[in-house]
């Protein structure tokens, strides 16, 4: 096949790229730098440079592919305001754009890469694709309303007939991560994180790589139409850091930064635009974390893609080696 990707050189698409590379397909990544993103050279593989904002540029590249991919976006929280329309544009604008202009070129399969942060705060359930949240409620977080409007922007093709699949992931770790989220289990793996905090927070956690199995498995036999949650197993933040530590041969912290703490401190750290180790914008952090839950069921995917996460103890040897 001929796919063409955007966001190859981000975390997700570069996981993608390998896969894709692996069994033979021909790629062409859309960069932003194809001198940063050299990593992804091989054989089979072109990148473009692109910004993602020339309609007629995206169209030369996706012209007589077989599928496209669109996974470039920005995921951070705790943002300042002025940042806002950077990542409306990032998520929303962008998406709009890559998929029109894939549909304007009759790409025969779309593969949309969402995110299971669209079902907002689950309460505590496991929910599946038909789960909906009430937008009146209102957003967690910029990122989570940027997204939720990218995610409607795809439904909204889908129904008028364009031949979109959706993929949404959980919270994605492995090789070449440098969120936040895999730092602490990164750390706590090695014995280095120094306290825990917001420990309340549930997340899936799925690996890069099974997220790139998933990805390629929509591409390949994803039903037009339809969204596919590509989740991993579910854990609080506490126990997540425990397994970390556990697989390590270390002990997890024992020190705890009580979240009353951090919402008092919250007010002063936002005004001076955050301190030092902190977000710009803490209220934003703690309306994302604290005690919400991102959990997803992947039934749906393993049924009809063969999707199959591994455990959060296998993925965290799997990354960082065995003890």
């Amino acid at each position: 096949m001929h796919v063409v990707i955007t966001g190859g050189a981000g975390f997700i698409g570069r996981a993608v790229v390998e896969r894709l590379g692996d069994r033979g397909d021909q790629v062409t990544a859309l960069v932003r730098d194809p001198e940063h993103a050299a990593f992804l050279r091989r054989d089979g593989v072109t990148l473009v440079r692109s910004t993602l904002d020339d309609v007629t540029g995206i169209r030369a590249a996706v012209r007589e592919a077989d599928a496209m991919i669109h996974a470039a976006g920005s995921y951070r929280v705790g943002i300042k305001a002025a940042e806002r329309p950077a990542m409306w544009d990032a998520n929303v604008g962008v998406t709009e754009q890559v998929l029109d202009a894939a549909i304007a070129e009759a790409v025969p399969r779309i593969v949309y890469v969402s995110t299971v942060n669209v079902f907002g705060d689950t309460r505590g359930l496991v929910v599946d694709e038909t789960y909906r949240r009430d937008p009146a409620a209102g957003f967690l977080s910029w990122y989570d309303e940027t997204k939720f409007r990218a995610h409607e922007a795809a439904e909204a093709r889908m129904a008028q007939g364009a031949p979109i699949v959706i993929a949404m992931p959980s919270q994605v770790y492995g090789p070449h991560d440098h969120s936040l989220a895999s730092e602490q289990l990164h750390r706590a793996f090695h014995g280095t994180l120094p306290y825990r905090s917001l420990g309340s927070l549930g997340t899936g956690w799925v690996h890069v790589h099974d997220l790139a199995d998933g990805i390629l498995a929509a591409v390949d036999r994803g039903r037009t139409g339809e969204a596919y949650a590509l989740a991993g197993p579910n854990h609080r933040m506490d126990e997540s850091i425990a397994i970390a530590a556990r697989v390590g041969g270390r002990r997890p912290p024992r020190l705890v930064v009580p979240t009353a703490l951090i919402r008092l401190s919250a007010p002063l750290n936002d005004a001076l635009g955050g301190l030092p180790g902190m977000p710009a914008n803490l209220r934003e952090t703690l309306s994302a974390g604290d005690g919400v839950t991102y959990w997803a069921s992947h039934a749906k995917a393993t049924a009809e893609l063969g999707f199959a996460p591994r455990s959060l103890e296998r993925g965290i040897a799997d990354t960082w080696g065995r003890h």
